[in-house]
């Protein structure tokens, strides 16, 4: 009853593994390349978009036939990209891409639905993988229910794709970028990406200091969102980062990985009570009897991931954030001193301008007075 292209009994499925779309996982772990420290803002965000059209355009198609989960996967992470790289930089960016940011939002949703249900169908198919031949049989009229509500996701999201609206937001996409911001166009990548990551962080850290025993899985899922958020910002500058962002993105992958189980096993959990409230599903007993195991097991995989989640966060604040942190102030402190001393070559020379005792050749008089016209 395995999922096709699913992931195996040793590999789990879930919504935020690491993907192969991410500019770090290109680039071999603690390699450096040279960077340009003229670069402006603007012309890393423009790269990163053109890289991340080329990422939704090749994974498109697959995304399309529905055969391979990982396709839809890797779409939906890509748009997430693409939301991220436009929030980031929506200062230096033309007013056309920021504007694109409110069909991304739309775009996210009708992915999201279909990579739900993908998730769950796999769950459920592990889990009866470990059962005795003759309890599967229970799962087939919650499989095929499953599947049913899939099946009209995927028929939204075809026709999502297909209409105009996603096709001028892959156009405005596209832009050249040679339009920038009046204000901001020419503000340096140096002096704007670790101030972006710095406050990344800080909300992240804000979000996890919010978290008690009983959080709800809203308060879990918003630090999962703000951990996302600071995972894309560090590999948008990556290479400027080096090391240290090399580190830290190990260490918030690892998050990601705790926090997405939780939501997973929390999504099933919600999935699982309504379906078992429906009296019109038609499920019969035998179904939802192992429904109601099945909902026990994923509340033990969000108990346990919530367990080790606290050790996955001190892993992100400790001494990795320490040394990218120090990393982000030195290309700031750079940064600041380049800017300056542009600005010194920029000014014009000082006049001097003499006053008219200097050009009596003495000084004024005591008890002067300047002279009322």
């Amino acid at each position: 009853m395995k999922l096709p292209g699913s992931a195996g009994e040793n590999e789990p499925l879930v919504a935020d593994t690491a993907d192969r779309t991410s500019p770090a996982a290109a680039r071999p772990s603690g390699a450096t390349h040279p960077f340009d420290t003229s670069t402006t803002a603007h012309d890393v965000a423009i790269a990163e978009l053109r890289r991340l059209v080329s990422t939704w355009r090749k994974h498109e198609p697959g995304a399309r036939l529905g055969q391979d989960p990982e396709e839809l996967h890797q779409l939906r992470v890509t748009a997430r990209r693409i939301d991220a790289t436009l929030a980031l930089f929506k200062r230096q960016l033309p007013p056309a891409l920021a504007r694109a940011r409110k069909t991304t939002k739309s775009v996210l949703r009708s992915l999201g639905e279909a990579r739900d249900l993908d998730v769950q169908l796999s769950e459920l198919a592990r889990y009866c993988s470990r059962l005795p031949e003759h309890e599967r049989a229970a799962a087939e009229p919650l499989r095929t229910r499953l599947e049913s509500e899939r099946e009209q996701v995927r028929a939204r999201l075809l026709r999502g794709l297909d209409s105009e609206p996603m096709r001028h937001w892959l156009k405005t996409l596209t832009l050249d970028g040679a339009e920038r911001d009046e204000m901001n166009g020419t503000d340096r990548a140096m002096l704007v990406m670790p101030e972006r990551v710095r406050r990344r962080f800080r909300k992240l850290r804000k979000s996890v200091g919010k978290l008690r025993s009983k959080s709800s899985m809203e308060d879990y899922h918003l630090v999962r969102r703000r951990a996302k958020q600071l995972r894309y910002a560090t590999e948008c500058g990556v290479v400027m980062f080096g090391k240290p962002a090399d580190d830290m993105l190990k260490a918030l992958r690892r998050l990601q990985d705790r926090l997405g189980a939780h939501q997973d096993a929390c999504m099933a959990q919600n999935r699982l009570a309504q379906l078992a409230a429906d009296s019109a599903s038609g499920l019969p007993p035998a179904t939802l009897f192992l429904m109601g195991r099945f909902a026990e097991h994923q509340v033990q995989a969000s108990a346990q991931a919530r367990q080790t989640f606290a050790r996955s966060w001190r892993k992100v604040r400790g001494k990795r954030w320490k040394a990218l942190r120090s990393r982000l102030g030195e290309l700031r402190d750079t940064a600041k001193a380049a800017n300056g001393a542009a600005a010194a070559e920029d000014a014009p020379p000082e006049v001097l301008v003499p006053t008219d005792a200097a050009v009596a050749g003495h000084a004024p008089e005591p008890g002067s007075r300047p002279v009322k016209h």
